[in-house]
């Protein structure tokens, strides 16, 4: 009997798999008609049309154009007012530049001069002002702070008036420097003489 079902074949291996289930061979194209095809060109994309019933997005351009007339107005209505004196402007803040570069190099020689004498802050600036030299307490004080370090001062807290107050004075270096710019200084003053116009 197992020699006469050697012979068969299962019954699963006679089943036919229906043509709508069988895949598709794959289509094949000549190689003329692929050699002569064409890529079509890229078509740009349209721009979408922008909603004119869009209120909102014409309310916040109107806005931004309203300010930026606004801005340019104030600008230059800023620049037709000053503009005008803009040149008196920096002439003033380059002489004060200027004076005050000046003026620092004659301080420190009449602050010098001045404490041949014993002083304390109070007094130094009154007898600088007498003499027709204002000078403030901020511009005084870190001075007087600067020659000390340099060795051309010395200072002393003493009792005074039932207050403590400093009192500053030459050194022996500060008096051999004052008299070396003293001859600077009247040599220097005589050459301007001959140099500066005559009023």
């Amino acid at each position: 009997m197992g020699e006469g079902l050697r012979g068969l074949k299962p019954a699963f291996l006679n089943y036919s798999i229906p043509a709508r289930l069988k895949p598709c061979p794959p289509k094949t194209i000549p190689s003329k008609e692929v050699a002569g095809r064409q890529k079509p060109a890229a078509q740009p994309i349209p721009a979408r049309p922008r909603a004119e019933g869009n209120c909102l997005f014409a309310f916040f351009q109107k806005v931004l154009d309203d300010s930026c007339t606004v801005r340019y107005t104030v600008y230059v209505t800023y620049y037709m007012k000053h503009s005008g004196n803009s040149n008196a402007h920096d002439n003033t803040d380059l002489y004060e530049s200027l004076r005050l570069e000046l003026r620092r190099g004659y301080l420190i020689l009449a602050v010098l001069a001045q404490l041949k004498t014993e002083r304390y802050g109070y007094t130094l600036r009154k007898a600088l002002a007498d003499d027709g030299l204002a000078i403030d307490e901020s511009t005084l004080y870190p001075l007087l702070r600067r020659l000390e370090s340099q060795g051309l001062l010395v200072s002393e807290w003493r009792e005074e008036d039932k207050r403590n107050k400093r009192f500053y004075r030459l050194s022996a270096d500060g008096k051999r420097m004052l008299k070396q710019l003293v001859e600077e200084w009247r040599s220097m003053n005589t050459s301007l003489e001959k140099i500066l116009p005559k009023e």
